[in-house]
């Protein structure tokens, strides 16, 4: 009882908070307070996430040895994938993957609300995933974890869905600003990837989220950041020939990514209702991959600060440890080239197989060692002026960026922030534009929006379209309709039209499935002839429906049907055909120019 007492008079004193607030502060002042707390919750997020997964990964491995093979890499990453199982399944009772294709379907289907358990289960599941060995990211389940903060914040204080979807946005630039110490990436990443528009309105909120969570990553970290690295000179003009290269071959291993990930993945969705087997697959595949190349334990971070920061060919060489490869420094070639392409394999399998994790990560993993493998070959070579390996490695995490995730400004500005690299920036830009432009000839959407942009439920730049994805279908129709049966004479069928405000009834067997339309406009010329009523029945006066939508249609369906019909009110149908309700061309364009003055206000 006491329990119950406490509860009820917090929601009480809440209830009270949220009238006084709605009273004296407005919501663009409130946005702006929210987006400090968003920008603090999301540091101490990212902060509490990285150091639990360095603890267990120093745990775990601090006592192999370097200079042989270690047994445990068949053992850890399948614990880890087992753990985080049982923790999502018995836990959580959700799925909690794919972090950001999960935030942009929020956005577009759930008007920006995310569950609560978000704030906290991504965070838990992805450290027990990526202490254990998991290939993959920690960036998007903290991206996750951040939006989640922004939307319940706002849904606690009942703000409209224009501000939820401004403080999911803040959480996801303060989450990137946070991990990587990169505020204006952050906001970029928002922009680009996220889709939300930049306007005078959403830009202080999101700044205001960056720059706190960079503020208090700076008080718990002490200022240490992911990568250091000290550039190797400053770019020159006659190694622009090499940047555009750098940059195509990017965008090629972002098409490999993309492909070889979206494969891999439907491997394990054809075994969903096999959750062992996926386990076990993913574990064997996962465990032998780190077993033969140790460098895809985990992040893979320390490994992209041996290439960035190596002066020698000793240092360099340094990857080979714990691995088959040690002692065989003249193999460090090729190592890094299949490390390179068997991390979107070990990244797969490590969420197929039951783990949590980010594609983020490993983007700029499979950048680093792709870019160090091109400065390499190139200057053996000697295809053209020496090329720094350093440098390019750096220039490869922001070609591979840039086009998994369609985001060159974000590429640009992550590297730049991340490594301090900003002496570099016109090769940066250099690279990620090629990048970019060779990606989108194969692949028009990014690798978070693909399978919404599929289902025509993804938020792009282009404002009639985002509007669109933002209407909802079933909110806009009318249940409020007359059925009639086609065995109806004409005489209880006008008794039924003198009672219902519509002019068209729906035609609909006992099952309730459509069978066609009366529309009044129609009989005009025999509803009012009384010889006529039991001579006639429905089924012989009925018509086709202009056209008919689906439950399931995209907004943008929906509009071309009105359009190329030129209908006042069409029919709406579930997958089997049954009537779910009307939608009327007047309430359809309201909704849609009430959005548009929602969406365009400052």
């Amino acid at each position: 009882m006491e329990v119950a007492s406490i509860i009820r008079r917090t929601e009480q004193l809440l209830q009270q908070l949220v009238l006084w607030r709605e009273k004296h502060v407005s919501d663009k002042q409130f946005t702006l307070l929210l987006s400090l707390f968003v920008g603090f919750f999301s540091a101490v997020a990212a902060f509490v996430l990285h150091w639990i997964i360095h603890q267990i990964e120093h745990l775990l491995t601090s006592g192999f040895r370097i200079e042989s093979i270690n047994w445990l890499y068949f053992v850890w990453p399948v614990v880890g994938i087992f753990l985080t199982m049982l923790f999502v399944k018995y836990i959580v009772k959700d799925n909690i993957s794919h972090g950001i294709t999960r935030i942009l379907y929020a956005i577009s289907e759930k008007q920006s609300h995310l569950k609560r358990h978000h704030c906290w289960s991504s965070v838990i599941a992805s450290a027990i995933t990526i202490g254990f060995g998991g290939s993959v990211g920690a960036e998007a389940p903290i991206v996750l974890t951040g939006s989640a903060i922004g939307s319940n914040l706002g849904q606690l204080f009942h703000l409209d869905r224009q501000k939820l979807m401004l403080l999911v946005g803040c959480g996801a630039s303060a989450a990137i600003a946070a991990v990587f110490n990169a505020p204006i990436a952050g906001l970029v990443f928002t922009l680009e990837v996220l889709m939300i528009d930049l306007t005078m309105a959403s830009l202080l909120p999101i700044l205001i989220a960056c720059v706190t969570a960079v503020c208090f990553s700076y008080i718990f970290s002490g200022g240490d950041t992911l990568f250091n690295l000290h550039l190797d000179g400053s770019w020159e003009m006659d190694r622009v020939p090499a940047y555009i290269l750098l940059g195509i071959f990017g965008g090629l291993l972002s098409w490999y990514f993309i492909r070889m990930m979206t494969a891999s993945e439907n491997i394990f969705h054809r075994l969903n209702n096999h959750p062992w087997a996926e386990l076990i697959l993913g574990g064997i595949v996962l465990s032998t991959l780190i077993f033969l190349f140790p460098s895809l334990y985990g992040e893979g971070y320390s490994s992209i600060n041996i290439l960035l920061n190596s002066n020698s060919e000793e240092e360099w060489n340094s990857l080979l440890n714990n691995s088959l490869f040690y002692g065989r420094d003249n193999m460090l070639i090729a190592y890094i080239a299949l490390v390179l392409l068997t991390k979107v394999f070990a990244t797969s399998a490590t969420n197929g197989g039951g783990g949590c994790g980010g594609t983020f990560a490993p983007s700029l993993f499979i950048g680093a060692f792709g870019g160090f493998l091109f400065a390499r070959l190139w200057n053996i070579h000697q295809v053209g002026v020496y090329i720094p390996e350093k440098n390019f490695t750096m220039l490869g995490m922001t070609a591979v960026m840039a086009g998994v995730m369609h985001a060159p400004l974000t590429g640009i500005f992550l590297i730049a922030e991340l490594t301090g690299g900003y002496q570099m920036f016109i090769p940066l830009m250099i690279v990620s534009i090629s990048a970019y432009l060779t990606i989108i000839v194969f692949e028009p959407h990014s690798i978070y929006g693909m399978q919404l942009a599929r289902e025509g439920k993804l938020i792009t730049h282009h404002t009639d379209h985002s509007i669109l994805t933002l209407m909802s279908l079933k909110s806009i129709i009318d249940r409020n309709y007359m059925p009639v049966r086609p065995d109806m004479k004409l005489g209880s069928l006008v008794h039924a039209l003198s009672r219902s405000e519509q002019n068209v009834l729906p035609v609909v067997d006992d099952g309730g499935k459509l069978l066609g339309e009366i529309d009044l406009g129609k009989l005009r010329h025999i509803v009012f002839r009384t010889e006529l009523y039991n001579h006639f029945t429905v089924g012989q006066l009925m018509s086709e429906p202009p056209a008919i939508l689906g439950i399931n249609d995209p907004m943008e369906s929906v509009m071309h049907k009105f359009d190329a019909t030129n209908a006042l009110v069409l029919p709406v149908v579930d997958i089997d055909g049954l009537l779910q309700g009307y939608i009327t061309r007047s309430h359809l364009y309201n909704t849609y120019r009430q959005l548009v003055a929602d969406f365009s206000a400052e």
